[in-house]
């Protein structure tokens, strides 16, 4: 006998993948999204979110623009162990499928025992909660794995991420050198709602 399933393709979820970090959420202005583990499939998303971000996001993240995301590049950060190397994205239903709108990661850092922290959003993105909610998520998931402790590097123009660190984190350490705030911080408690 056959049997016939009319389902939706999944993606194929990587060994180890935290089904538990997935989460349906709302931002400020009601709009819909939902958070989840960057999988390796995700790579060639990627490349699309970076060339939607302006010229400013880009270099805000990167500190410094290409004008594409190197496939490399991409293959990297869409590949992570979920453990020591960590990333969320946000995702939405476009017209043609989830499209990447958001990037909160952890890697390793030259800091003992610390990771480095890095949040993205696209711009149309930014300012409704999104990069809290990133934020926040990856904080706790890095707690949930015996992670307490991080750094950031953060262009001293980006007032926006300098402000949502301090808000939400315990700032231990703020040197500045060059035009880029380095900051070594533990997460507050989490009180984070949007």
């Amino acid at each position: 006998m056959l049997v016939m399933i009319d389902a939706a393709p999944t993606a194929a979820v990587p060994a180890g993948y935290p089904r538990e970090l997935e989460r349906e959420i709302r931002l400020k202005d009601g709009a819909a999204a939902r958070i989840r583990p960057v999988r390796p499939d995700d790579a060639q998303r990627l490349i699309d979110l970076y060339d939607r971000l302006s010229y400013t996001t880009a270099y805000q993240r990167f500190f410094r623009a290409p004008k594409r995301l190197p496939p490399e590049w991409a293959r990297l950060f869409a590949n992570v162990d979920y453990h020591g190397r960590l990333a969320l994205v946000a995702e939405h239903d476009a017209p043609r499928g989830p499209e990447l709108v958001g990037v909160a990661r952890y890697e390793p850092s030259d800091e003992p025992g610390t990771v480095e922290v890095a949040v993205v959003v696209q711009d149309g993105w930014q300012g409704r909660g999104l990069g809290v909610m990133l934020l926040s998520d990856l904080l706790a998931a890095a707690a949930a794995r015996g992670i307490h402790r991080f750094c950031a590097f953060v262009l001293a123009d980006n007032s926006r991420m300098l402000r949502m660190l301090a808000r939400f984190t315990r700032v231990e350490k703020r040197t500045i050198d060059s035009g880029v705030v380095e900051l070594i911080f533990t997460p507050r408690a989490r009180t984070v709602s949007v």
